[in-house]
């Protein structure tokens, strides 16, 4: 029962968002909306307001906006002429197809927004849990439950802001500052260079002082602004990882069987809402991200391949003709079913293997 509340709560408040980005930008502009739709194929439910049919359709994969004029070549009532998305600038036609994916962004930072206002935040103490024999930090003379509080003068408040004031030493010497069974002592220590795989598993040279962290936490509450800013920050952060990953799955440094599609959001999702309303609404915001980005691709059939057309009518001051468009869109729709047939491939091999990604 959670596997099928979490998928639909999931897929349901990302269409919705997706698509009111559009909608919201194509009423901006003064373009017309016939249809408002969350899914697709047959009509559940329906209610007319104005010129616009707000309806909920059988299928849940996605969802659509359908404005007036929005086939390039379509027969269009001179009365409705001032409504038509084809006769507006192509910057303004532009705005209004990347209003979706901006908006999957917009929902993620709503939604860290919220959990951090609410919740805080948790921050990795820098406690020393274990020297490594051998490392530099040894012959500094950490020790088991140091509590970093400034290196070469500046407060260190968190494990992973510690980890990058190492890294940014490029071998320097630095000066730390640690508390030792309730005083504070000076220690000097020179980073070492190591190699180790990074999340993609590519072997990566990093400093390091040669010691793990303890695990402690703790709660951190943040303020409006703050709240704000950290969900800027961590919004930006996921997209980032996910650009790379996308690159990383191309290159093929990340397996094609990582790919994932609607079962395996289904699988997630539920295993989410079981454990809590705030790791659902996490999932939600990463899922958004994600649906961002990959939105965004330079493929014919999504918003970035709509937005690639309008980049080149703005260079050569005229569209792609009909039948570019055409064969680009039928080029784009069958690379899109391919990928999701082998996304259902790699959510059934899960099923059978127990195996989560």
């Amino acid at each position: 029962m959670s596997l099928i509340f979490g998928f639909v709560i999931v897929l349901g408040v990302l269409i919705f968002f997706h698509e009111l980005g559009h909608f919201l930008c194509a009423k901006a502009f003064g373009v017309g909306v016939e249809k408002f739709s969350l899914g697709f194929g047959p009509k559940i439910a329906a209610k007319t307001i104005g010129r616009t049919e707000y309806r909920l359709s059988a299928i849940p994969l996605g969802g659509y906006v359908k404005m007036v004029g929005e086939q390039p070549d379509a027969e269009i009532d001179p009365a409705d002429i001032p409504f038509s998305f084809t006769h507006k600038n192509v910057f303004q036609r532009m705005l209004i197809v990347a209003s979706g994916p901006v908006f999957n962004f917009v929902l993620a930072v709503l939604i860290f927004f919220g959990i951090f206002s609410f919740a805080g935040i948790m921050i990795l103490q820098p406690i020393v849990g274990e020297v490594k024999t051998g490392s530099p930090a040894e012959s500094a003379g950490f020790l088991q439950n140091d509590k970093i509080l400034q290196i070469d003068k500046s407060p260190v408040e968190s494990w992973s802001q510690m980890a990058e004031r190492i890294m940014e030493s490029h071998g320097a010497e630095l000066d730390f500052v640690v508390e030792r069974s309730g005083s504070e002592l000076e220690l000097r220590v020179r980073p070492g260079k190591e190699t180790a795989p990074n999340i993609f598993g590519e072997d990566k040279e990093r400093y390091v002082i040669g010691v793990t962290a303890s695990g402690e936490t703790v709660s951190k509450t943040l303020n409006p602004v703050e709240a704000f800013v950290e969900s800027i920050r961590r919004t930006y952060e996921i997209a980032e990882l996910t650009v790379v990953s996308v690159v990383k799955l191309i290159e093929g440094v990340i397996p094609a069987d990582t790919i994932g599609g609607p079962i395996l959001i289904a699988q997630v999702a539920g295993e989410q809402a079981a454990e809590g309303f705030l790791n659902l609404l996490f999932f939600i915001a990463i899922v958004s991200i994600n649906l961002g980005i990959l939105n965004l691709l330079p493929v014919p059939v999504l918003d970035g391949g709509h937005i690639l057309f309008f980049l080149i009518e703005a260079v050569f001051r005229r569209p792609l003709s009909i039948r570019t468009r055409e064969i680009a869109q039928q080029i784009g729709i069958f690379l899109l079913m391919m990928l999701m047939v082998f996304a259902f491939y790699n959510d059934i091999m899960r099923l059978f293997t127990g195996r989560v990604e």
